[in-house]
């Protein structure tokens, strides 16, 4: 068994003219976002064993301050591939992962972070698939179990949708 968690980025600042997008730093409702998914991910007991994000400066923020609120330390890779992937190049990266990790969680951005997930999880819960479809949000959260124990097999559909998590509900 093999459980995928998808990370979006918290909110990032909007607005400074100078700052190329690659750059934008979170503002601080996204600070706020990123330790409460951080102390959530800790409570629930679904610390990642490896994370794949986005080189970009919001996501390596998110990570920064998630970490803080796991209050743990998980290896972190930063491929510069997955600064707005698309879902094969963000499928492609989970596919190269190493099959010791148990729990992979992907830091990344929408469009590709959002769409990857619903062509991923066809199943289980019916509220939570319904809040994802209608929009994947800034520091959302979605744990995805699949059967199996290699990264390179997962499925379009073969996904079980555990859990959709937004900041703002915890």
């Amino acid at each position: 068994m093999k459980t995928l968690f998808l990370l979006r980025h918290a909110k990032s600042k909007w607005g400074d003219p100078g700052c190329v997008d690659f750059d934008r730093p979170l503002n601080g409702r996204g600070r706020k976002a990123a330790r409460a998914i951080g102390a959530y991910i800790k409570d629930e007991g679904l610390i990642p064993d490896l994370i794949i994000s986005s080189p970009s400066a919001r996501t390596r923020e998110t990570l920064e301050l998630l970490q803080k609120g796991m209050a743990r330390q998980v290896f972190i890779q930063y491929p510069e591939i997955l600064y707005l992937a698309s879902p094969e190049t963000i499928l492609n990266t989970i596919g190269k992962a190493a099959a010791s990790a148990a729990r992979l969680m992907i830091a990344g951005h929408n469009p590709g972070l959002h769409q990857l997930a619903l062509r991923l999880a066809k199943a289980g819960s019916h509220e939570d698939y319904a809040a994802m479809e209608f929009k994947f949000p800034t520091a959302a959260l979605a744990e995805i179990a699949f059967p199996g124990e290699d990264w390179a097999n997962l499925k379009e559909g073969g996904g079980e949708l555990k859990r959709f998590i937004l900041p703002r509900s915890l």
